[in-house]
């Protein structure tokens, strides 16, 4: 089985998961956990874009995101 290609680095997210408590973490538990967030990233931005384009900006802010997690 190939290996897929992800925007999140496999280690860091494991090295989170087991500061958590999980002393043993499977490598299809790590990467149903980067899936997750690659996809709730991708949502957020595309919120946080929408925000932007109604203020008539270019530059998505910190303030753009926290509207898009406010109304999400």
């Amino acid at each position: 089985m190939a290996k897929k290609k992800h925007t999140f680095a496999w280690s860091p997210i494991r090295r989170l998961m087991k500061q958590e408590g999980a002393s043993i973490v499977a490598r299809d538990a790590v990467d149903l956990l980067i899936d997750h967030l690659e996809k709730k990233a991708e949502s957020l931005t595309s919120s946080a874009k929408k925000f932007t384009m109604h203020a008539n900006r270019k530059k998505i802010t910190k303030n753009d995101l926290l509207l898009a997690l406010k109304y999400e």
